[in-house]
């Protein structure tokens, strides 16, 4: 059985919430960095542009969204895994722009919830299929870990020479 945080790594130590409500800005300043004619580039053949990747983080707030309102919902919720390739095939054509607009509307409306019910549900337990059982608090821990890591691809797509 795979980790339950795989993202863990990226966190260092950094407070849950300030990565969490940064995210939608720290993005926005990365794709100014990078610029509207490069965000629809992919850095290399088989990797995601800079749109796909915000793309992927506006999917995953969707899916995030849903985990933490099941977990509190439901007692031994089973989580549902997704195939991130087979969605990310439906990104053709969406702009950096309105992928960001998606992810900020969700992750407000996740920070509501997860400012509420954090530090009472923390240890509210669900199962991943994949990576065994884990608590609401490990979704949380896995959203802002994941942030930073997509965060870090975007950073090496700035800060790249430009094709």
């Amino acid at each position: 059985m795979s980790e339950l945080n795989p993202y863990a790594k990226f966190l260092d130590g950094r407070k849950l919430e300030d990565v969490l409500s940064s995210t939608s800005h720290d993005i926005a300043n990365k794709l100014q960095m990078i610029g509207t004619d490069r965000s629809a580039e992919p850095p290399a053949p088989g990797k995601w542009s800079p749109a796909e990747i915000v793309c992927h983080l506006a999917d995953c707030e969707i899916a995030f969204a849903f985990r933490l309102r099941q977990t509190l919902a439901e007692d031994h919720h089973v989580l549902q895994p997704f195939d991130q390739e087979k969605w990310a095939a439906l990104y053709n054509g969406i702009g950096a722009k309105d992928a960001l607009a998606a992810f900020t509307a969700l992750r407000n409306w996740n920070l509501l919830l997860i400012r509420r019910m954090l530090a009472t549900s923390a240890s509210k337990p669900v199962t991943h299929p994949e990576r065994g059982t884990m608590t609401f608090q490990t979704i949380v821990e896995t959203m802002a870990g994941h942030d930073l890591n997509h965060l870090a691809q975007l950073l090496r797509i700035a800060t790249s020479q430009e094709s």
